[in-house]
């Protein structure tokens, strides 16, 4: 049996079609999407968000995928266009983008279930077996074929991967009530009073918005839930509670298709606001970061601009190029300058004498002389002026940048006056 089971998980990899819902703007992010959709926003260094889900169907051997843009999608569509034409058509492998386009109503995408609907005539045309519906702004590794497996076994027509939240947070999500080897008995999209987990008053058992389908039965949802006039069209608001006391849906267990070597903890991270954000990429500047980005055998694949090597220069007492406990990307120049506990994206330049500290600092980033900046996510393309001071006195901050209620700084290049978006 050992021998049939990776041979089983591979044909149902096989006749997997994986839709990647990329389309959020992700507003509570503020301005770091006023130009992109959130799947877009990067991370950790020298990826987008979207590279996870993305790299976690490449690696479970999911190669047909679908992504669905709608918000400001430029940005993502240039990413997609040069770090995933790798796969082969020639073996029926492809990421293939599925903007709004009108093609069955004259509206755009309503939900999250009609961004689907819209596209069913070409979901047919790849003729799956299973289904299987992605968020495209989360962090976190997982093996969809266990998943997969886990629906097969069960003969499920629907199934649900969940992930165990603290009480107080689990109002963000859809909450579930399973029963007997895990079928869904009750769910509750961002409920007011969310059902706490038996036995744990403190824990509610959540929706990670990661659905498995079998194909046929999912287009006859999709078809019924079009014809409903009072449908806000979202498979955790409309979808889902309708065919649980219905059909079979089951929740599966993020603990049991999570890829975490011995020892390690399951990640998974909503990085929805800017704190989330901001702590998320904090985390991996750890010594011992419970995200693995150096993992071998489930790497997370991305575009990555030809740049040259990181550059620290100056070694006099008072002006010393040094970066410690820190993250720094291809393409970036710590010219006598001090980082502490940060990430820098690519082609970040520090002048002498600047300080950074606990701050993310997005891809093309100029900081000015003498200029100190703690706790701040800094977006692409800012121009810090010389000596200014971020993160010292958060009443002087917010008079110029946002300032969130956990004291973290986001600057951007219209904050500072400067326009990298021009209309006229």
């Amino acid at each position: 049996m050992q021998k049939e089971y990776p041979r089983f998980v591979s044909l149902l990899t096989k006749n997997t079609v994986a839709l990647i819902l990329a389309g959020g703007r992700g507003s509570r992010l503020k301005h770091l999407t006023e130009w992109c959709a959130k799947p877009a926003v990067p991370f950790a260094g020298k990826f987008r968000i979207i590279d996870f889900p993305l790299s976690n169907c490449v690696n479970s051997g999911i190669r047909r995928i679908g992504v669905i843009t709608q918000y400001k999608a430029h940005s993502l569509l240039q990413h997609l266009h040069r770090g995933w034409s790798f796969l082969r058509g020639e073996f029926n492998e492809f990421v293939e983008l599925m903007p709004a386009q009108q093609r069955i109503e004259e509206s755009w995408y309503r939900g999250t279930a009609d961004a689907v609907f819209q596209n069913m005539d070409i979901l047919r045309n790849y003729d799956p077996t299973y289904v299987l519906i992605l968020a495209g702004d989360h962090v976190y590794k997982m093996d969809y074929g266990e998943m997969l497996a886990f629906h097969a076994a069960s003969a499920a027509d629907m199934t649900v991967a969940c992930i165990d939240v603290p009480i107080e947070d689990a109002r963000e999500f859809g909450v579930m009530s399973v029963g007997e080897h895990q079928r869904v008995v009750a769910f509750n999209e961002k409920p007011e009073h969310p059902q706490p987990t038996p036995g744990n008053p403190d824990r509610a058992l959540a929706s990670m918005g990661i659905y498995v389908f079998n194909a046929e039965f999912l287009y006859e949802q999709l078809l019924r839930d079009a014809d409903d006039p009072d449908s806000s069209h979202d498979f955790g608001k409309d979808i889902i509670p309708y065919i649980m006391s219905r059909y079979r849906v089951f929740a599966h267990p993020f603990s049991d298709s999570c890829v975490a070597a011995p020892g390690e903890s399951s990640y998974w991270r909503d990085v929805g606001t800017v704190d989330a954000y901001w702590e998320a990429n904090m985390e991996l500047t750890k010594v011992t970061p419970d995200l693995n980005l150096y993992d071998k055998t489930w790497p997370i694949w991305t575009y990555q601009a030809q740049l040259p090597p990181a550059k620290f220069v100056f070694d006099d007492e008072t002006r010393r190029g040094v970066a410690m406990d820190s993250l720094v990307s291809g393409g970036c120049i710590i010219s006598g300058a001090t980082v502490r506990r940060s990430l820098l994206f690519s082609n970040v330049y520090i002048h002498s004498f600047a300080e950074v500290s606990d701050s993310v600092v997005l891809p093309d980033v100029d900081i000015g002389r003498g200029a100190r900046l703690h706790r701040a996510v800094v977006d692409n393309g800012c121009k810090i002026p010389e000596g200014l001071v971020v993160g010292e006195n958060h009443e002087e901050d917010a008079k110029r940048f946002h300032v969130t209620k956990k004291g973290v700084t986001l600057i951007t290049p219209e904050m500072l006056g400067q326009r990298l978006h021009h209309l006229r």
